[in-house]
């Protein structure tokens, strides 16, 4: 699982232009795989890894492994209640889709509330698209979002579920990228 997940980071850091930024949230960032992609990719950018206590722990060790801890900060806290501050990017990769639209809502507001009025949101979610067809692709799709709303009452969203969400917590979607493994970028600005 670590192998997908470092390369889905890596094609994440790749699929972006992160160059121009200074600092990097990477919100709800586990062990920080997708931030160390970024950081590995632009190296005049700094970042922290956002997340609970347990997470920061074993993320500090992982950077401390690859060399990038002189480059990376590790806060521990809930994105239900606050995050840090003053960023050019706040990166969510797999967050919003594991929450249902009222406790997403919440957390794109404490992002708001983070950027006061600046920078870059940034999500990285799998996309439902508005008509499904009979593919492969969109199999796993339908088949994902089953599992969200089954495991956790959560789901996948399609881009004017998104569009809405953003809208609601004070964002404007900006543009949507393809990237790697059925992720989309949804990169999205204060409004």
């Amino acid at each position: 699982m670590l192998e997908v997940t470092r390369l889905s980071a890596d094609g994440v850091a790749q699929a972006y232009d992160f160059s121009g930024m200074k600092r990097i949230v990477d919100v709800g960032g586990g062990y920080g795989q997708l931030l160390a992609a970024i950081l590995k990719a632009n190296p005049e950018v700094r970042g922290i890894v956002f997340d609970l206590a347990h997470a920061t722990e074993k993320g500090r060790l992982y950077f401390q492994e690859i060399g990038l801890a002189d480059r990376c900060e590790f806060v521990s806290g809930s994105f239900f209640e606050s995050m840090p501050s003053g960023a050019d990017a706040y990166v969510l990769k797999s967050v919003i889709h594991n929450w249902n639209d009222e406790r997403a809502r919440v957390i794109l507001q404490r992002c708001t509330q983070a950027m006061a009025g600046r920078g870059k949101l940034i999500l990285v979610e799998r996309m439902v698209p508005q008509r499904l067809e009979p593919s492969a692709a969109h199999r796993a799709i339908a088949l994902m979002d089953l599992n969200m709303l089954v495991v956790l009452g959560a789901r996948e969203r399609t881009e004017d579920e998104y569009r809405a969400l953003l809208s609601f917590a004070g964002f404007r979607l900006t543009r949507i990228i393809p990237a790697v493994l059925n992720f989309n970028i949804v990169e999205a600005t204060p409004s």
